[in-house]
Formats: structure tokens, C-alpha cells, sequence
């Protein structure tokens, strides 16, 4: 006969087997989705290709939070998700893009996808070598998960707008390539992991939370798809505003 204790022991081995379980299975989530988006592009279904990549987006920024709050963490999740946003961040929006604009260029085409693909792998390389020495409030370079929506946002808004990729193929090459350069870039990023939600906020604050749902909402590709070029401008903005605020200084104090 088994003793309560033992059973107890047993029960919350079994409970700490499953809670490791669970931010792998996000993680797995995350895959189906980028897979899900790759073959829906490949039958052409440009309409729920990005929308697959956006909710891969979600289930990436969810299993990092569950392994943190249930204090699952481990290598094997971290590498585990590196290699996911690969194929979700990575491989699926050049193929992606590819399919729906690029596959009328020739080896143009291809190659633009390829070096987007090139960025997102050497983007993922750094980043997980530097964990823990770089700052927490940077991003060095354009995350691949903003690349990603920067590229499959241009798709989506196009597409729902009636417009063929092969008759934007120059400007869809253009984004294409420039996401990949920002990722492998020196270029800073905010992070916002610096945030403390758990502090008081402004009022206003709270009210442009449902706002901001509710535009998503309204029109969700082409909000999502303006917040990420928001977000991928302003890294190379901050760095033009301050070569010019460092020349505007330095002009000064050669007329004192």
C-alpha cells in the first residue's frame, strides 16, 4: 500500500513534469503557426499567411512569461524557442514574401528573401549569445519578431487593398532587404523590458489601452502593420537626431 506521503511526492513530481511541459507547448504553437503560414502561401492564401505569423508573434511573447512565472525556465526551452523564431521570423516571411511578390524577379527575388532570412538567422545567433551582457533596455538591432511584422504587414495591408504583389514587387524588395540589414545592424532599439506594470500609472495611460485595441480592431493590418514601421523607424531616426544634435554641439562650441 502506497504511503500519503509518497503519493504526495509522486503528485507534485508529476505537477512539476507537466508545468515544465507548458511553455514548450506554446513554444510548439508558435511553430504550427509559422508552419500553418508557409503552407497557406503556397496555396496562395495571402489573407491568413500574415495573420498566422501575428499570432506566432503572440505565442512567442506568452511562453517566455509562463516559464518565468511558473520558474520553468531551462536551456533547453531557450534554445527550443531560438530555433522556432527562426522558422517563424525567419524562414516563413521570406517565403512568404517571396510567394506573393518577389517569385517574378529571377534570382532578384530569391535573393532578397535569402538575405532577409540571413539577418534573421545572425539576428537570433547574437542575440542568444549575448543574454545577460547586454542591456536589458536595448534591442542591438531589429527584433525579428518586428521584422517579421514590418515584412508580413506590407502583405497583409496590400493584399487587403486588392493589390497584387508582382505590381509592388520593387517596393516589397526594398522592405524585404532593409529588415534583414536592420536586424544584423548596430542599431539600438527600446526594449520597453524596463516598464514596471506592476507601479502606478497616469490615468490616460489606462484609457490608451482599450483605444489602442479598439483601432486594432477597427482595421488590424493596417494598425499592426503602421505600430511596426513606427517601430523600425525609430531606430534609424534616433541615430540621424543625434548625429545631428552631436554636429549642431559641436558647431556651437566652434563659435564660442
Amino acid at each position: 500500500m502506497e504511503h500519503p506521503e509518497d503519493k504526495s511526492v509522486n503528485e507534485e513530481s508529476r505537477r512539476r513534469r507537466g508545468i515544465y511541459i507548458l511553455p514548450s507547448l506554446f513554444t510548439t504553437a508558435s511553430l504550427f503557426a509559422g508552419f500553418y503560414a508557409i503552407v497557406q502561401a503556397m496555396n496562395g492564401n495571402f489573407e491568413y499567411a500574415p495573420l498566422a505569423i501575428f499570432i506566432s508573434m503572440i505565442l512567442d511573447a506568452l511562453d517566455g512569461r509562463v516559464a518565468r512565472l511558473t520558474h520553468t525556465e531551462s536551456d533547453f526551452g531557450a534554445q527550443y524557442d531560438s530555433l522556432v523564431d527562426m522558422v517563424a521570423f525567419g524562414l516563413a516571411p521570406s517565403l512568404i514574401m517571396y510567394e506573393w511578390a518577389l517569385s517574378g524577379m529571377g534570382k532578384l527575388g530569391w535573393l532578397a528573401a535569402f538575405i532577409y532570412t540571413a539577418g534573421a538567422g545572425l539576428r537570433l545567433a547574437r542575440f542568444n549569445v549575448q543574454v545577460g551582457v547586454a542591456d536589458k533596455r536595448y534591442f542591438r538591432g531589429l527584433p525579428s519578431p518586428a521584422a517579421a511584422a514590418l515584412v508580413i504587414g506590407l502583405v497583409w495591408v496590400l493584399h487587403s487593398a486588392g493589390v497584387p504583389g508582382k505590381e509592388i514587387s520593387i517596393l516589397a524588395l526594398l522592405v524585404t532587404v532593409a529588415a534583414g540589414v536592420l536586424m544584423v545592424s548596430n542599431i539600438r532599439y527600446r526594449s520597453f523590458k524596463d516598464l514596471d506594470l506592476r507601479g502606478r500609472v497616469p490615468f490616460m495611460t489606462i484609457l490608451a489601452v482599450p483605444l489602442l485595441f479598439v483601432l486594432v480592431f477597427l482595421d488590424p493590418p493596417q494598425v499592426l502593420f503602421l505600430i511596426f514601421l513606427g517601430y523600425g523607424l525609430s531606430g534609424p531616426l534616433t541615430v540621424v537626431l543625434r548625429s545631428l544634435r552631436g554636429t549642431e554641439g559641436k558647431h556651437v562650441e566652434k563659435h564660442r
